[in-house]
């Protein structure tokens, strides 16, 4: 007999999981009997609940994309002006929660995978899209091009994580000042 209310603490325990053991392989060439070992439960019930290793892992990423929307928006709640929010969403992007290891080897494997499977791709391109869209919002009245100057401030963020994330010299820090720097070019063309 099932246990009453076992199945979110079980589903976000695979979750968690997940995440540490993609940390751990930094791909996700893991089994779905090391993510249940992990969590403290069959193989059989990660199946259950997930049906399979591409459903946990999307799962992993939905989690690690909410924690990312959690930190913007807390980032953002002290933002007063478009220009604030431009830099509370660059911020938030570069923030240390987004550089925990098993969280850099998520967003990588994400990238690895979008090409060849659907469902991740279009987890990929929600939050490219979410991204593009709160940029977009915030250079309107700053900017005669803002879907343009988004599409640059969210490649650059994009890019420069990727380049932060598996660079031994370069830090969160660096990559959220050259975001900025950017920025600031960007608008200063832009007046």
């Amino acid at each position: 007999m099932p246990k009453l209310g076992m199945e979110p603490l079980r589903r976000a325990s695979l979750v968690q999981a997940t995440i540490a053991e993609i940390g751990r392989a930094g791909s996700l060439d893991v089994t779905v009997s090391q993510i249940a070992r992990t969590a403290g439960m069959s193989t059989a019930l990660a199946h259950h609940y997930f049906g399979g290793k591409n459903q946990i892992f999307l799962a992993a990423m939905r989690h690690i994309l909410t924690e990312y929307g959690t930190v913007v928006r807390r980032y953002l709640a002290g933002a007063s002006t478009p220009r604030d929010r431009l830099e509370a969403i660059i911020e938030g992007s570069f923030d240390q929660t987004c550089f925990a290891p098993a969280t850099i080897a998520a967003w990588m494997t994400l990238y690895a995978a979008a090409p060849t499977q659907p469902q991740t791709r279009r987890l990929l391109t929600l939050y490219q899209a979410r991204l593009r869209s709160n940029l977009t919002h915030a250079l309107r009245p700053l900017s005669a091009t803002p879907q343009a100057h988004a599409d640059v401030i969210a490649a650059l963020i994009d890019g420069l994580y990727l380049r932060a994330a598996l660079s031994e010299a370069g830090t969160a820090g660096d990559a959220k000042a050259a975001a900025l720097d950017t920025l600031s070019h960007l608008l200063k063309d832009a007046a």
